[in-house]
Order: structure tokens, then C-alpha cells, then sequence
């Protein structure tokens, strides 16, 4: 039976292109869709037929600020107050608008970035569906992928979490009171991001494979791994006639670039040009959002504006980014060995994934790296034969997983549950 699915989503291009590709499957299955996100992916999420609801600010706009730059990649911490409260306030702005996305709908999918979704199905009366791209219930395997913990041991590493919990109670506070003002509801008992009011276990879909990185033995049985959620690109996408002419001229390229952190980038292209100078090969630099100057750059560099990665990655050997989530998969996904340059969040935690499954480097944080060191990790993504073998290798085995259709049916399933444990209880009154 078909079922009216909303999905709300704020964030760069890596928070938004799963979640469009799970609406698009929820699509193909039947059901009515909605997918609620920031107005930079309007134009992406209507281009695949997906209606879009806009839950307001322009997060390319909002990174893009000073202030932003210099609290997180000049570390300069007075900027963070400022910074915090510039972020409650699109938390705000984006529940109320996810508040009137919602009616009608039968469930919600939401994830850390919309935790307010789990009061809006509260207050609807909806299964609300958590998701996350990273590994963020609480485990004794190893710390919080979010921060930089080190691994002392499964006591240390479950307390990690608690991190988490405070970082969401500021966010929480405007959180509450829309749940107050808007969906006339009480304060919460209990919660947090995987449980509801009451403290239950939320159903929870984790976006990505577990071939990348294993699931917890000691997960709850509703946290579920099911693999990457791939946006298949639609547009026919081939290279331009002078990207041809780059690629054909010589050895396949390094593709490099910073994906939507607009972070240093005067210092990122200073650092290019002497790397690749000292190195001495061919590459593929993607402007995105990074503000790389490529015209600095020297003519063994092609600089390209926007590609989809699923075509793009392929005509490279190896691949050099940021570490997000979404594009490790892409990269891995090619069979492509990687280097990852983080900068926040889970990042360097893809990049510790990356090492250790033997497809690149150890991740060097952006801020830290130098032309040197940049320079021996193209070296090593081009000539070392076992990080190829073994990029190639797990590239194959995730190009079999079936990470949305395990969604879909989870969901579904999720929604069913729900309204039959709804007729069971109003047949008892």
C-alpha cells in the first residue's frame, strides 16, 4: 500500500544526495515523497521528480562566512559562540518548516542534523525513522567517530559518547521549544538522538556498508547497517571535449578535491601548487565549494567546475578529498585507492577506515598537512600495487550491496507496524 514518506535532511551535498537517492526508491516502490533540505539542492531534488520542501538557509551561503573559516580552519574559538547561535537558529527555522512538510505523512525520516523530527512524529502520531552516515549509537568497540578520542579500552570508549549528548543539548534548546510553541507538547522525560520521549530505542538505518565499517556487536537490535545509499547520476554526464584532450594526453589523473568546505583556501592552493610541483604528475582538481584558485595551478592540472563522482572517479587512478562520507563511498565505490584530507566531524574517521582496509594513507588533517607530505601520498596512491588490488577488490563487493532496497523495506515495514499497532489498541477502547 502506497504510504506518504517524509524525509528531512539539512547540510552540505554529502547531508542531502543519500537521502534524494532514498526518495527516489521510495519513488520507484509506489509511495508519496517529500524531501525537506536547505534551497541550495532545490534544483538537484526536482530534477529527479522529487517534490521538494524548503526548510530554509542557504548552507553554501552560511559555510561560506568568515567567521565560519576562521573558527574551524584557523581554529580561532572566540568565533564559536557566534557560530553556535547562528546554528540554533537554522535548527529553528528548519523544524518549523519540517513541521508543516510532515502533515499528512504516514513516517519520517530524519537524521542528527533534524532530530526535532522525532517530536514532529511524536506529536503526529507517525513512526519516526533515525538515520545516520556515521557509526553514532554507543559502542565499547571504539570511541565516538565524531571527535578526536583515542581508543582506551570499552569502558572509555561507551563513555566517549556522552560527548555527543552535549554537543545536541545546545541544539536542543530550540528544539524544545518548537515542540512547546508549535506541537503543544510537554518537556521530554528522556531522548536523545537514537531514543524518543520516552526512552525507547528508535528504529535506525545507518547509510552506509559495513564492508567499509563493521557493525557493533553490541548495537540494539534496531540500529541497522545497510550499506551506501548511491544517487545514481542521471545526466548523461561525459567529458567535455577539452577534458578528453587532458585524459587522453597522459596517464589517468589523481582527482582532487576539498568537497563542500569552503576552509583556508588560499593556504589549500599554495599547498597544491607545491605538491604537485614536487611530485610532478597529472590531476584532476574540482573547484566545488573549497575555493581552490586553480589558475595558480600548473598545466598538468585540469580543473573541472562540477562532475558527477560515479563518472568521474572512474577515469582516475586514485582519489584525494576531504573524507566525507558520501564521497569515501564514491571513491571506494570506483575501486580507487584514497587519501583523505579532514577537517571536521566524522572525516578523519572514513580516512582511518580507508588505511585500514588497506586503500590508502593514514589521513593527515588539512590543516596539518604539507606539500611533502601530500606529495609522498601521490606517489604512494599511484605506484603502490596492494592499496590498488585492495581498492579494486572492495570496490566490486559494493557495487553488489543493496543499501536503498534494504531501506525501503525497512521502512515500509516500520510504517506498517505502526498503524497495526495503532488498529490493535483503538479495537481494545
Amino acid at each position: 500500500m502506497s504510504k506518504r514518506v517524509a524525509i528531512a535532511t539539512i547540510g552540505t551535498a554529502g547531508d542531502v544526495r543519500p537521502y534524494l537517492a532514498l526518495a527516489i526508491e521510495l519513488k520507484k516502490q509506489g509511495h508519496d515523497v517529500v524531501l525537506g533540505t536547505n534551497s541550495d539542492f532545490e534544483g538537484l531534488v526536482t530534477s529527479h521528480g522529487i517534490e521538494f520542501h524548503n526548510l530554509g538557509t542557504n548552507i553554501q551561503n552560511w559555510l561560506q562566512e568568515s567567521r565560519f573559516d576562521s573558527a574551524i580552519s584557523k581554529m580561532k574559538l572566540h568565533h564559536f559562540p557566534q557560530l553556535l547561535r547562528r546554528g540554533q537558529e537554522l535548527v529553528e527555522r528548519a523544524a518549523r518548516n519540517a513541521w508543516i512538510m510532515s502533515q499528512g505523512a504516514d513516517g519520517i525520516v530524519v537524521n542528527i542534523n533534524t532530530s526535532f523530527g522525532i517530536d514532529i512524529a511524536e506529536a503526529l502520531d507517525i513512526p519516526v525513522i533515525m538515520t545516520a552516515m556515521q557509526p553514532l549509537n554507543p559502542t565499547r568497540e571504539f570511541p565516538i567517530c565524531a571527535y578526536e578520542v583515542p581508543d582506551l579500552g570499552p569502558t572509555f570508549n561507551k563513555l566517549s559518547y556522552i560527548a555527543m549528548n552535549i554537543q545536541q543539548g545546545y541544539y536542543d534548546l530550540p528544539r524544545d521549544r518548537v515542540r512547546k510553541e508549535l506541537m503543544g507538547l510537554g518537556p521530554r522525560k528522556r531522548g536523545g538522538l537514537f531514543r524518543d520521549s520516552l526512552g525507547n530505542n528508535l528504529p535506525t538505518l545507518y547509510n552506509f556498508s559495513s564492508i567499509v565499517s563493521p557493525r557493533p556487536r553490541d548495537w540494539p537490535q534496531t540500529a541497522v547497517v545497510t550499506g551506501f545509499w548511491h544517487l545514481e547520476d542521471i545526466s548523461s554526464w561525459t567529458p567535455p571535449e577539452d577534458l578528453q584532450r587532458f585524459l587522453d594526453a597522459g596517464p589517468a589523473p589523481v582527482y582532487i578535491g576539498f568537497g563542500s568546505m569552503p576552509f583556508g583556501a588560499e593556504r589549500n592552493t599554495q599547498l597544491l601548487r607545491e605538491a604537485l610541483e614536487q611530485w610532478g604528475g597529472r590531476a584532476i582538481v574540482s573547484r566545488g565549494w573549497g575555493g581552490i584558485n586553480v589558475d595558480e595551478l600548473p598545466d598538468t592540472v585540469f580543473a573541472v567546475s562540477e562532475a558527477p563522482h560515479d563518472r568521474l572517479f572512474p577515469l582516475c587512478a586514485a582519489v584525494v578529498h576531504h573524507g566525507g562520507a558520501g564521497t569515501t563511498a564514491a571513491g571506494l565505490r570506483a575501486g580507487k585507492p584514497t587519501f583523505t584530507l579532514p577537517q571536521a566531524y566524522d572525516q578523519r574517521y572514513w580516512g582511518r577506515r580507508v588505511r585500514a582496509l588497506g586503500c590508502g594513507p593514514a589521513p593527515v588533517r588539512l590543516r596539518n598537512v604539507t606539500p611533502e607530505i601530500l606529495s609522498s601520498a601521490l606517489h604512494q596512491l599511484t605506484t603502490n600495487a596492494a592499496m590498488q588490488a585492495n581498492a579494486e577488490r572492495i570496490g566490486k563487493a559494493l557495487t553488489v550491496e543493496d543499501g536503498l532496497g534494504t531501506a525501503v523495506n525497512f521502512i515500509e515495514a516500520t510504517i506498517d507496524a505502526a498503524k497495526a499497532g495503532a488498529r490493535r489498541y483503538s479495537a481494545t477502547i
